[in-house]
């Protein structure tokens, strides 16, 4: 796995994985970025809520728990202090499965967080990780 980034301009960098996708990395133009794309910690947030939500719609596929609408949101709180690092993570999972499903889905959610995801894997040796699931 390789990744190359490269100064764009300002704070800004492109970032290719060796799979050949861009991504943009920067931050808003008051902390002197162009404003183009996501700032590192948002893109981390992103990144833990993609990697939980892939294993959490292949574990439902395999569940035969229909849905149709599904996301996940990220709240992180910070250190005041430098290196400012996340203090905890909440996580809320939307879905509009079945009320039936629940604990279908409360089982999907529990095995990405405690064996699938290594993202959250990483993020919780260092903060913790909370996560609530919602119907929608």
């Amino acid at each position: 796995m390789t990744t190359t980034t490269k100064w764009v301009e300002a704070l800004a960098f492109d970032s290719t994985a060796d799979s050949g996708h861009t991504v943009r990395v920067d931050t808003n133009v008051e902390a002197g970025g162009l404003g183009s794309g996501m700032n590192p910690k948002k893109m981390l947030l992103g990144t833990l809520n993609a990697c939980s939500g892939m294993d959490v719609v292949e574990i439902l596929k395999k569940m035969k728990v229909a849905f149709s609408k599904f996301e996940i949101v990220a709240d992180a709180e910070q250190t005041e202090e430098h290196p400012k690092v996340f203090k905890f993570i909440s996580m809320v999972y939307r879905i509009d499965a079945n009320p039936a499903d629940l604990d279908k889905v409360k089982k999907a959610v529990a095995l990405s967080q405690e064996k699938y995801c290594g993202i959250s894997a990483m993020l919780a040796k260092h903060c913790t990780i909370n996560h609530s699931i919602e119907l929608i």
